[in-house]
């Protein structure tokens, strides 16, 4: 069920119905998307949308698909079927070449697939070809009109031996006339009567000659004509007037034959009539299909993981028309994410106006009946989708003076009608649920409707404004919160749907934003209390916060997908790596058995012919020699592939010589920088030392030659002396000698990194108290934590609620030693300095 009347043109589907109508190729097509209706039968859906998906996998990746040629003539085909009607030639060319696309288009889509063999379908496009199942190509009946009409659609000279006999006196008296005009034309010129450049010309269907009309009675024949200035008549001399009637006879004669043909022709495939319309459902639908798929490719849709149950779990969304409308704008939609189980069935999204919550509800909507219509949607394919029984939705001013409703009164009836007919198929969508009349009542029916839709465990996705739909939402299972996300510092909406939380309608500030005197939105905020203002500001911020994790973890979800993408590349590589190495591994063995079954074969022959020439020693010798030669031969193969491997060696060692060598040149060539070389110390028991480049001081114990035994905290370590430097003894490390301080090389990069970024003052000025402190907490820490001496906190006059509250805080951080107001010259009392 689909409720209202005007679902359609409530979600705008009646746009997505001209779109696909516009990219059909004839009337065939745009009947089909008429009929285009809501199915909610699994399998039927699975197969519209594989019979979509299949043929833009064609529109992809094939040139030779017969899309030309797509005409309708069911209505001349049904004409016919009276006795004694035929087709004319316009209507027989159309259908002669519609036969040839479909019987091209059946031919197209039973190209079996090599690669499998084995099923009983073995189409590249299953669900297509499955359409061809009941239909015929009549090849005969296309040679029969071959046979008629010639390739512009004409019929032939030879459709029939009186035809060809009646064209060829036509051509012959044709021809007869239009010397014997000539030669009157010419005689005419000579005498004076006629122009030297006037030619014959036609006039009601017989050649005449144009003359003045002083001259008419010079050339015997008949006025037939004058020109509309009364300049010109036009006389058919009376040599050529029987001859000119017989060519009407012969026309006449030859449309007769001409329509006997037709006639004759209609009769032959008059039987054929129902067959062929079914021929003609089948082209209607491939015209459909088409036009879907172009439309599909047109918005970037793709068929999502259908389920035959109820679930919305819904990826990278995007409302098509939204999509188009920017695109020539060269913006971009922002996509929903949107989830819906048996759990959580009905999303209350909350946020402020113009904040995209209609959007999201019509986006839902749309999809879900292009989907069940047969349309491939824009969202990712990893989505999962189900199949809902029915769908409701109300949206939009139903007031109707005519049927004496208002607004409000038109939602409740939408909403009497929605709680008689949902139940655990239906989806439910409606836009400021309980709006248009006193904001307590109405949020006390909108509660209590909710409550009969949640029993009935119905989805949906409805949008408000009212806190205890919220709380309601928050306290009761199958329901859940949802928010549009706002940025409250740049003051504009995000169009991001959050589900878990509610959402603020920021409405304090967007009427700042749009410039309400500060003294009425004061007014207003002690009106309702500032216990509501701060649970809104509390509701902003854990919106906000959860934002940032959600991006967070969005962002480690995208770096473990490359990292996955690159585990998964190198994996291949090695795999071929290995393949490869295998099949050299393989080819060598190859080889060594040849070579070995050629030595074989050598010695055994060498041996033959020493005992068939019973040991004379000459042929002996020949025999030993040609053995000799033959084991050089494989010594020279082995020398020179060992040869080759040398020289690859001898090259890459070569290159890395030239590497250093150009190395030293470009150091030799640097002028050398004067370099002051302290006297070092040796190292001697109880000095205290580090290693080079590590921070951790220790005392040296003993010393063994060139080793030395040094304590690191609790710790003795055999470190060589050249490896050792002298080092300075702090307090801190002094105290902390019996603490081992081993810091990394990555940790010193990142607090030499923080120090260098490292700014020595702070802004808290527009925060709250609590953030403020947040943020003083913080930029002190980092303060200590890098080292610094001194930093400032700009934090205003105003009250001075905010100064007090973070000196107070100051005085709790043991590593401060004093904080003060700044000069009066740079800010006075409006900024605190803190020494450490």
């Amino acid at each position: 069920m689909i409720y209202p009347s005007n679902f359609e043109q409530k979600i705008n589907f009646d746009k997505i119905r001209t779109l696909i109508k516009n990219k059909c190729l004839c009337t065939l097509g745009e009947e089909k998307v008429d009929e285009m209706s809501f199915y909610d039968d699994f399998l039927t859906i699975n197969t519209l949308l594989e019979q979509v998906t299949e043929f833009t996998q064609i529109l992809n990746g094939e040139d030779d698909f017969p899309n030309q040629n797509f005409f309708d003539v069911r209505s001349s085909l049904k004409r016919i079927k009276i006795e004694g009607l035929y087709m004319n030639e316009s209507e027989l060319f159309d259908l002669r070449r519609s036969l040839e696309t479909i019987k091209d288009i059946v031919k197209f889509l039973n190209k079996s697939d090599d690669d499998n063999e084995g099923g009983e379908n073995n189409s590249l496009y299953p669900h297509l070809t499955d359409l061809t199942k009941d239909v015929i190509v009549f090849p005969q009946l296309i040679s029969r009109i071959n046979g008629i009409l010639d390739k512009f659609g004409k019929i032939k000279d030879n459709a029939s031996p009186q035809l060809l006999q009646i064209r060829r006196e036509l051509s012959a008296t044709a021809g007869s006339i239009s010397r014997n005009l000539n030669s009157i034309l010419r005689q005419a010129q000579s005498e004076g009567f006629v122009d030297k450049d006037v030619t014959p010309t036609m006039r009601d269907g017989r050649l005449v000659i144009p003359v003045v009309p002083g001259m008419k009675r010079k050339i015997r024949g008949i006025v037939h004509d004058e020109s509309a200035t009364g300049k010109t008549v036009f006389i058919e001399p009376a040599e050529v007037v029987e001859a000119n009637n017989r060519i009407r006879e012969l026309e006449g004669e030859e449309r007769r034959e001409i329509i006997r043909i037709l006639t004759e022709f209609s009769k032959e495939i008059r039987p054929h009539i129902p067959s062929i319309l079914i021929s003609y459902e089948f082209l209607a639908k491939i015209d459909f299909i088409r036009a879907k798929a172009l439309f599909c490719l047109e918005i970037k849709a793709t068929k999502p993981a259908l389920e035959d149950k109820q679930i919305i779990d819904w990826f990278d969304a995007i409302h098509p028309l939204l999509q188009i409308s920017l695109a020539k704008h060269d913006k971009k939609v922002i996509p929903l994410e949107i989830s819906l189980d048996v759990q959580n069935r009905i999303l209350l999204i909350s946020g402020p106006n113009a904040g995209g919550k209609s959007v999201c509800l019509k986006t839902v909507g749309l999809l879900q009946y292009m989907l069940q219509c047969g349309i491939l949607v824009p969202m990712n394919e990893r989505s999962h989708v189900g199949i809902f029984g029915s769908i409701f939705i109300d949206i939009g001013d139903e007031q109707s003076i005519e049927d004496d409703l208002s607004t409000y009164s038109s939602h409740l009836t939408n909403m009497k009608n929605m709680m008689k007919y949902c139940n655990d198929k239906s989806i439910i969508l409606i836009d400021e649920f309980g709006g248009g009349t006193e904001p307590q009542i109405g949020g006390a029916i909108a509660e209590a409707v909710l409550k009969r839709f949640n029993s009935k465990k119905t989805f949906g996705v409805i949008t408000t404004h009212y806190q205890n739909l919220k709380h309601y939402a928050e306290d009761n299972e199958g329901v859940i919160n949802g928010a549009m996300l706002y940025d409250r510092h740049e003051m504009r909406a995000l169009f991001q749907l959050q589900i878990g939380n509610p959402g603020s309608s920021f409405a304090v500030e967007i009427a700042r934003k749009i410039g309400l005197p500060e003294e009425v939105i004061a007014d207003a905020s002690e009106i309702v209390g500032s216990e509501y203002i701060q649970s809104d500001k509390y509701l902003q911020d854990i919106v906000r916060d959860k934002r940032y994790w959600e991006t967070k973890r969005q962002n480690i979800r995208k770096r473990e997908k490359q990292m996955e993408d690159t585990i998964a590349r190198y994996e291949k590589e090695l795999t071929e790596l290995d393949k490869a190495r295998k099949e050299i591994i393989k080819k060598a063995k190859n080889d060594a058995e040849i070579i070995l079954q050629e030595s074989n074969a050598k010695i055994e022959n060498t041996i033959r012919i020493i005992k068939e020439a019973q040991a004379e020693k000459e042929k002996t010798k020949n025999a030993r020699q040609e053995l000799t030669d033959f084991k050089k031969e494989v010594k020279e193969l082995e020398k020179a592939a060992l040869e080759d491997k040398i020289a690859q060696k001898m090259e890459k060692l070569r290159e890395k010589q030239e590497r250093k060598k150009d190395k030293k040149e470009q150091k030799a060539n640097k002028k050398p920088e004067p370099v002051y070389i302290p006297k070092v110390k040796p190292i001697a028991c109880g000095n205290n030392v580090r290693i080079k480049g590590q921070n951790s001081v220790g005392q040296v114990m003993e010393i063994n030659g060139k080793n030395a035994v040094v304590m690191f905290g609790l710790m003795k370590t055999n470190v060589k002396v050249d490896r050792l430097e002298h080092a300075e003894v702090t307090k801190q490390s002094t105290s902390a000698n019996t603490k081992a301080s081993f810091v990394s090389s990555s940790t010193q990069d990142s607090m030499y990194e923080k120090k260098l970024n490292f700014k020595h003052e702070i802004d808290v000025r527009g925060m709250r108290a609590d953030e403020a402190i947040q943020a003083v907490t913080y930029f002190i820490d980092d303060a200590i934590l890098v080292g610094v001496s001194r930093v400032r906190i700009l934090h205003g006059t105003g009250s001075g609620i905010l100064r007090t509250l973070i000196r107070q805080y100051l005085s709790t951080v043991p590593g401060i030693s004093s904080f003060h107001d700044e000069h009066v010259q740079f800010g006075g009392a409006g900024l605190t300095v803190v020494n450490f």
